[in-house]
C-alpha cells in the first residue's frame, strides 16, 4: 500500500511516500481501506520533532473508510467507518480496534466523517465533559473558525448556550453563520473588556492567548485549555477553574456527532481537500495555523 512514512523530524520535506505492507487485523480489530484522513496539528507537531512519536512511523490519527476484511465482532466487511488509526491514517489502508470507530451515517461523507475524531471529541469533551456546559449559559471561544473551535461553536449553540467566538476579522462572517451570538476580533478589540460572564472558556489557541482569556470568565465558571498549560493560579483568583483536556477515544460520543452532522445539525467545514502527493502543502497549511475547518487527504 501506499503511505505516508516519517522516518526523520524536520520541515514538510521529510514527508516520503513510500510502498508498505498492507497492516494485519490482529483478532478483534478490522482492516480498512481509507477513503479520507485529517489533518491535526499533532501531525506537525510530531514531525517537527515537537512531539514524541517513535520513528519510523505513518503519521494521522482520524481516518473514514470501508472495512476491507473484519476481525471484530459487530463490524462486517463492505461497512462505510469513521475513527482512530492507531497505526497511522495518511495510507490506503489502516487497522482499527471497535472501541476507536464508528459506522458512518449515509448522510456524512468520508472526508466530512475524517474531519471529525480528534477535533470533534476535542471540542465535545472541552464544553460538557469538562466545561460542564448548560442551556443558558454563556461560552467563550477561543479560535473559533479552526478544526476545534469550529466544532465548539456549533454544539455550544445546539446545547442552547450564548456563543461568543475569536479570531480574526477575516473570520467574523463564518463564524456568525455557525450559530455564534457575538464574534470577537482578537487584533482590534480586548477580549476582557467585552466579555466577563462567560460560565466556559475554551481555548484552542495557546501560548500568551490564555492568559487574556482569564478576566472573560465570571466566578465558578471554567477554562478549559488544549495547546498548553492551564493558568491556575489565575484563574483562582477569580474563584474559577482552569483545566487541561486530554482527548479520549469515545466510539459512543464519534457516532453522537455523527448523527448531528447527518442530520444537518453540526457543518464539518472543509478548507481543502489534497492527494498524499499533496501531503506536504496540507501540512505547511496546518503549521501555518490560519485555516478555516479541516484539511483532508484523499488516499
Amino acid at each position: 500500500m501506499r503511505a505516508v512514512l516519517l522516518s526523520e523530524t524536520g520541515g514538510p520535506e521529510v514527508l516520503r511516500i513510500e510502498e508498505l505492507p498492507t497492516p494485519e487485523p490482529a483478532d478483534g480489530e478490522v482492516l480498512i481501506r481509507v477513503r479520507a484522513a485529517s489533518i491535526n496539528p499533532i501531525d506537525w507537531k510530531q514531525r517537527r520533532g515537537l512531539s514524541q512519536k517513535e520513528l519510523p512511523a505513518v503519521l494521522g490519527n482520524d481516518i473514514s473508510g470501508t472495512i476491507e476484511r473484519s476481525r471484530a465482532d459487530g463490524f462486517a466487511e463492505g461497512e462505510d467507518v469513521f475513527g482512530f488509526a492507531p497505526g497511522g491514517g495518511y495510507a490506503e489502508f489502516a487497522v482499527a480496534p471497535p472501541a476507536a470507530i464508528a459506522k458512518k451515517p449515509a448522510g456524512v461523507s468520508h472526508d466530512e466523517a475524517a474531519g471529525i475524531p480528534v477535533s470533534g471529541l476535542t471540542a465535545w469533551q472541552a464544553l460538557f465533559d469538562r466545561g460542564g456546559l448548560q442551556s443558558g449559559q454563556t461560552l467563550l471561544v477561543a479560535g473559533a473558525a479552526g478544526g476545534v473551535g469550529h466544532f465548539a461553536v456549533q454544539f455550544g449553540k445546539h446545547a442552547g448556550a450564548r456563543v461568543i467566538g475569536t479570531g480574526s476579522a477575516r473570520n467574523r462572517e463564518f463564524v456568525l453563520s455557525l450559530g455564534a451570538d457575538e464574534y470577537v476580533d482578537y487584533a482590534s478589540e480586548d477580549v476582557a473588556e467585552v466579555v466577563g460572564d462567560a460560565d466556559v472558556v475554551f481555548d484552542t489557541v495557546g501560548g500568551e492567548t490564555t492568559k487574556t482569556l482569564v478576566p472573560a470568565v465570571r466566578e465558578g465558571g471554567t477554562i478549559v485549555v488544549i495547546a498548553g498549560a492551564p493558568p491556575e493560579a489565575e484563574a483562582t483568583e477569580r474563584g474559577a477553574r482552569a483545566e487541561l483536556l486530554i482527548m479520549r477515544s469515545s466510539a459512543e460520543q464519534l457516532a453522537r456527532i455523527a448523527e448531528l452532522v447527518a442530520a444537518g445539525e453540526v457543518k464539518v467545514e472543509i478548507a481543502g481537500t489534497f492527494s498524499l502527493s499533496q501531503v506536504a502543502q496540507a501540512h505547511e497549511l496546518s503549521e501555518a495555523g490560519h485555516t478555516r475547518g479541516k484539511l483532508i487527504l484523499e488516499p
